[in-house]
């Protein structure tokens, strides 16, 4: 009962709305309102700026920036194993496992289909139906940029709108079909082991994402499913190259087709990752 106390004002509350206003404050380069909010942020998140290339919060041009900080040369480290497929984040395991037929499991006795979650788009639900998924959790407190698991080939990119409910523990536990219920970028990758998914995922306050080739996706007042053909542009991204980030925290969710990869068996719900952490073969 508790969760579902701190989830009902989630249906109540003008999520887009409230996000844009969000957009606007963390920009807001004036030096007072920026300081505040970022020292206040650190503080209260206990963020570990040792491993940011610029350690003063202060320093930032407004809090976005500080958010979507760039680390340190070498603080994430990529294994020389090409075969190993790396955590695109910083952040948490939600879930990891294999879909079942067109089901993706979300929590105990929910999960959401594949159709929903692409939005309809049939050849990819079939090249992923019976795969792989990865879901994985950033937190307020993490680095917020997204790197690749694997070299790729961008095939296309669909914009998908929808709510922006939050994406924390008990949401996922409460909201049905959540992650195919909100605000979504999907990019679709050709790899070495075939196709993948790496599937960007909203949130309130969270109104604004992007990725490193065509830069910032939402907030938009087009808010239709708009798809985007990138076949033949050859836009390849090799293993650990940042392709996008979250202008506030969010979800990622991870992709595979059957039989193309294996989970590391140790992996579980709760367990904390970072950007370049093994996850699986």
């Amino acid at each position: 009962m508790p969760d579902y106390f701190k989830v009902l004002p989630l249906y109540l509350l003008p999520q887009h709305t409230l996000s844009r206003l969000t957009y606007r404050i963390t920009r807001c380069e004036w030096a007072p309102l920026k300081n505040i909010l970022i020292k206040a942020f650190i503080a209260w998140f206990k963020v570990d700026m040792s491993q940011a290339i610029e350690p003063e919060g202060t320093a930032y041009k407004h809090f976005n920036d500080f958010f979507t900080r760039e680390l340190k040369p070498g603080i994430r480290p990529v294994p020389a194993e090409s075969g190993t497929i790396l955590s695109p984040v910083d952040g948490s395991i939600s879930q990891v496992g294999e879909i079942s037929g067109g089901e993706v499991f979300q929590a105990k006795d929910r999960s959401f289909d594949l159709d929903t979650l692409l939005a309809n788009d049939q050849d990819m639900v079939t090249a992923f139906k019976n795969g792989n998924f990865a879901t994985l959790y950033l937190s307020p407190r993490d680095y917020h940029r997204i790197h690749m698991p694997l070299d790729g080939k961008l095939i296309r990119m669909t914009y998908v709108p929808g709510k922006l409910f939050a994406v924390n523990s008990h949401t996922v536990r409460i909201v049905d079909r959540l992650f195919a219920r909100n605000e979504r970028v999907i990019c679709y990758f050709d790899t070495a082991i075939g196709p993948m998914a790496m599937i960007l995922v909203g949130a309130i306050n969270v109104g604004s994402m992007e990725t490193v080739w065509a830069g910032e996706i939402t907030p938009t007042k087009n808010r239709t499913i708009t798809i985007t053909d990138y076949d033949k542009q050859n836009i390849r991204l090799k293993r650990g190259e940042e392709m996008g980030r979250f202008n506030m925290g969010s979800t990622v969710l991870l992709l595979f087709a059957k039989n193309s990869m294996q989970w590391q068996t140790q992996l579980q719900a709760g367990q904390r990752i970072t950007m370049g952490t093994g996850l699986g073969q």
